[in-house]
Parts: C-alpha cells; structure tokens; sequence
C-alpha cells in the first residue's frame, strides 16, 4: 500500500509489444491486481485461452489506428486477426445494409437533443456524456455542473438517472437558473448522431470504447474521466502523442479544472490542436472503410475465408 501511496502506479511499463509510454495505473485494475484469485482477472485468462482455438479474431478497430499494436498481437497470436472498423462507417457503406436501423440502448432516446443541436451554432456545444454504466458521487456530479457552468459555455449533458451511486442524479436548481438559457439535460441520446452534429465542438467521456470510436468518426475532440476497465488504457492513448485528441480531467474532479479544461477544449491553443488530429482520424477512419480500405479490404476477407472457407478453399 505504501508502494502505491508513494507513486507506484506511475511506474512506465516498457516491455508489453507494441504499447510505449503506459504506467502502471493505464491499465484496468484487474490486470495490475495481486490477488491471483479475482474474477475479472479469471475471466481474461479464460477469454485468452479461447482466442488460441479461435479460426478469427475480428476487432472493431482500424489499422492506422492502432498499428503497432496489431502488429504485436499478429506476432504473438495464432488466429488471423481482421480489422474491420469503425462498424458504423463499414456499415453505412454496405449496400442494402439494415445495421443503421438497429438501436441497442439501455435507455429511451430523446430525439428533442438533435433538434436542440440544430439551432446552434457550429462547434460551439459541449457534449456531456458518461456512457450507461459509470458512476459517480453527488459531490462528483454538482462539481461537474458547476465546472460546465462557470464555463459559460453551451452544453448537452445526458445524465441517467442512476448516474450518481446510491442516488437519483439531481444537479442543484441555481446551476439549472443559470445554464437554462445555454444548456439541455437528456437521460440519453443518439450520441453516434450526436458527435457528427456540426455543433458539436467537444466530448467530455468516460473513455468507452464505442464513445472513443464515434468520437473520431465525427472529428471530436474529447476530455476524459476514464472509470474503469478498457478506459485508463484508452485515455492514456488519447491524451499522448498516440492518438493527441484528448485532455485528463483528475479522478478527483473539481470545478475549476472541469472549467479550465473545457474552455481550452473549446477554445485554446491546444484545443485546436486535439480537433486537427481528430479531424486527421476521422478522414483514416473513412478510408479504412472506402472501397479498397483496410477495413473494407478486411471485411471482404473475413467473409471468403472464415464465414466461407470452402469456397475459399477451391
């Protein structure tokens, strides 16, 4: 305990193929646990073991994107591995394709938000969003609203209502005096429509990866609160020269920070920096799914020689 109080977990792990630059705390909990006995850890080692008896591994990822990575992973891995993302590109360029009608959501949509978006102006919203399963303190919560509010900056923030832990989320009523002229709360949205409005100018996130990958389809900056699992990694990719689309908001959030942050986000020096290089993923995102695109190219594959091996055979 004393190891981790003193710093420990910014200890650099430099010897995992294909991933620099990570620490310790980067990755999710139950990779760095010492108890060989949990769960989660369990379950990895399991879904491992499965992969080695696999004919395929297919990855919602492009390979501009996460390039060493996969050239690692080929390296080390038996099966094939197809690459076949961002999926709701692929899709959207796949005739007669009926995957945009599908909507999995744990929550009822509030189509008012689009409409919303349509009267403001371009890049000039900050989109709120923690994804449908993190969770957070009231203290955390009315330290977010007060951060978007001293901002003075427009905002859609989708709050469920179990977002705060134990608790109905409710923001204070003098945040919803002073913001109700600039802000919209929602319990849930379209977020892939959402983060390709032209009004959209920054994504404060959790760090998912569905939200990581619909951010760069719409050429969004992001602000990140990772929680847990898969987002500590994705958050140290987008906040270093890896991806460079992201800023870190500290686990223990405060309003001035939030505040800080979004105002470069939106406005700063380096701010436009992160929306250049999101920009530059969205148009690789698009390629990679463009006929003759990586993704596209891949997808092909893996229909002829997994789905179809004995025509691929002959």
């Amino acid at each position: 305990m004393e190891d981790i109080v003193n710093g420990y977990l910014d200890k650099v792990i430099d010897w995992i193929p294909g991933m620099e630059n990570m620490r310790l705390k980067d990755f999710p909990s139950f990779i760095r646990t010492t108890d060989s006995e949990d769960i989660m850890l369990a379950i990895a080692k399991h879904e491992l073991e499965r992969i080695s008896m696999a004919s395929a591994i297919i990855l919602n990822t492009f390979d501009d994107f996460e390039h060493q990575v996969l050239q690692a992973m080929s390296s080390i891995i038996l099966p094939s591995i197809y690459t076949i993302g961002p999926l709701t590109l692929l899709a959207a360029r796949t005739a007669g394709s009926s995957l945009a009608d599908i909507r999995l959501n744990l929550w009822k949509e509030d189509p008012g938000c689009l409409e919303w978006l349509d009267g403001k102006e371009p890049r000039s919203v900050v989109y709120v969003n923690f994804g449908s399963l993190t969770v957070m303190t009231n203290e955390q919560l009315i330290e977010f609203a007060w951060g978007l509010a001293n901002s003075e900056h427009k905002f859609l923030w989708i709050i469920r209502p179990d977002l705060v832990r134990g608790d109905t989320a409710v923001v204070p009523q003098e945040f919803m005096m002073e913001t109700q002229e600039r802000g919209l709360l929602a319990s849930w949205c379209s977020q892939e429509q959402v983060l390709k409005h032209p009004s959209i100018g920054g994504f404060l996130t959790h760090c998912g990866w569905n939200s990581i990958l619909e951010s760069v389809c719409g050429g969004v900056p992001v602000i990140c609160w990772p929680f847990f699992a898969e987002q500590l990694t994705n958050c140290r990719y987008l906040c270093t020269d890896q991806w460079g689309m992201g800023m870190e908001i500290d686990n223990n959030v405060k309003r001035e920070e939030v505040e800080k942050l979004i105002k470069e986000l939106m406005n700063g020096e380096k701010g436009m920096e992160m929306r250049n290089r999101a920009l530059e993923w969205k148009e690789l995102a698009v390629r990679a799914t463009e006929p003759g695109g990586s993704s596209s190219v891949n997808f092909d594959r893996l229909v002829t020689e997994v789905l179809h091996p004995n025509n691929y055979n002959n």
